[in-house]
């Protein structure tokens, strides 16, 4: 490690993910001058939430019009779009269909039938300058032979995306442009100093003026060691995922999507065409025992009982905890989850699925149990955290960046 006598940095980026990796990027690309150290506790970059999504590029669909969500969703799209052919990185933007179904059995429900908010939802794509369009059930099955529904939303600006290539990709560029990435750093003190802040880890230590926390499951954390008390805590979900046997791939042309509850933050199980081959389909959403829980066996003690202690935690179970028990049986039996696979390709058989991978989201929850569904980034005179940057972070990360970019711009001119 380097002297804690001098500044080191000029800004030093915690956090080794595609947001992280973004916001570094960006800051080099409009001042190729600033002396940075990008921070990754683990031996490589993308290795958590970056490295364990769907890898779908997302349109914009979904997100209340105004929203940072939907502004960096749409404008980080075209950017990793035009970056993934800039860098040859894989990209196929396939498009992707969402499916109303048992309109019946929903109508008059508390969040409406599926049919209705499905038409909410193509209202929300028209106010957020989305590419997507009704489509009769004809339409459906020639886009998705297998697939059935009483409607259908296709969406041509959604695709996939193989985001480990984009962060190894970023990774490169930064190094290219001066910055320095260093791996195996997990920080675990900050501490104020006359020039700036001074990052203490398990060994040694780096000074800087500016801190940039994009620690995602660990937000929340650094950014109490950091003085800021958010109102929000990080609580992990797990997602678990089955594969399509190659057999039965055909079942599956591209991106097949539910119609999501609105009161969630999660889009519901749903198949996805992966960009290296293969199909997804996943994933459920349970209260993972770890912040990289990524197996049901894994347990963190210390982590398990903060996430229990916080408030919010179990004024989300009280409130949810019908949807909860729900997630935890589909979680415990294949023949559930494929029941509720069947729902929107009711060819799918249980010998069909494989285990597949598995994620953890890094999910914000408020004190009352509510959850935050916009980007949560927050500052300080020297500091800025990404507090909450769930889906569709990794599509939106390249303008999320330029915006983190523009915050440390700011910062640098009072200081």
């Amino acid at each position: 490690m380097k002297s804690l006598n001098r500044v080191d940095a000029d800004i030093i980026v915690i956090g080794g993910g595609i947001v992280g990796l973004a916001t570094a990027h960006a800051i080099l690309q409009h001042n190729r001058e600033v002396s940075l150290i990008l921070c990754e506790k683990e031996s490589e970059v993308g290795q958590h939430q970056s490295g364990h999504n769907s890898g779908v590029v997302h349109s914009g669909l979904y997100y209340k019009p105004g929203s940072l969500k939907a502004v960096n969703c749409r404008k980080g799209r075209a950017q990793l779009i035009e970056f993934c052919e800039r860098y040859d990185v894989d990209i196929d933007m396939c498009g992707k269909v969402v499916v109303a179904v048992d309109d019946a059995n929903t109508r008059g429900s508390e969040v409406g039938s599926e049919v209705e908010r499905l038409n909410v939802l193509h209202e929300r794509a028209q106010a957020n300058g989305v590419n997507a369009r009704m489509i009769s059930k004809e339409e459906l099955r020639e886009l998705e032979p297998h697939c059935v529904g009483d409607a259908a939303l296709h969406v041509p600006d959604a695709g996939i995306v193989d985001y480990k290539g984009v962060c190894r990709t970023l990774r490169t560029r930064i190094q290219e442009m001066g910055g320095e990435i260093v791996t195996g750093t997990e920080i675990v003190k900050v501490d104020t100093i006359p020039n700036g802040l001074l990052l203490r880890f398990k060994e040694g230590g780096f000074t800087c003026k500016n801190l940039i926390n994009c620690a995602g499951l660990y937000s929340d954390e650094l950014a109490a060691m950091c003085g800021v008390h958010s109102p929000i805590r990080i609580i992990p979900f797990r997602g678990e995922y089955y594969e399509l046997r190659n057999s039965a791939e055909h079942k599956c042309s591209n991106l097949i999507y539910p119609v999501p509850d609105p009161r969630y933050p999660f889009l519901g199980v749903h198949f996805t065409r992966m960009i290296h081959g293969g199909v997804e389909c996943g994933p459920n959403a349970v209260f993972a025992f770890a912040k990289e829980g990524y197996e049901k066996s894994d347990v963190n003690v210390s982590e398990l009982m903060s996430s229990l202690a916080w408030p919010g935690t179990r004024a989300l179970f009280r409130k949810h905890w019908q949807t909860g028990v729900s997630e935890i049986r589909r979680s415990m039996s294949k023949q559930l989850f494929c029941d509720s696979l069947r729902k929107l390709v009711p060819s799918v058989e249980l010998e069909d699925l494989v285990p597949g991978n598995s994620g953890v989201r890094a999910q914000a929850v408020l004190r009352d149990g509510s959850m935050a569904h916009d980007f949560v980034i927050e500052s300080t005179h020297n500091t800025i955290h990404v507090l909450n940057a769930p889906s569709p972070a990794a599509t939106s990360s390249l303008s999320i960046g330029e915006h983190i970019a523009q915050l440390y711009a700011q910062q640098s001119e009072r200081l």
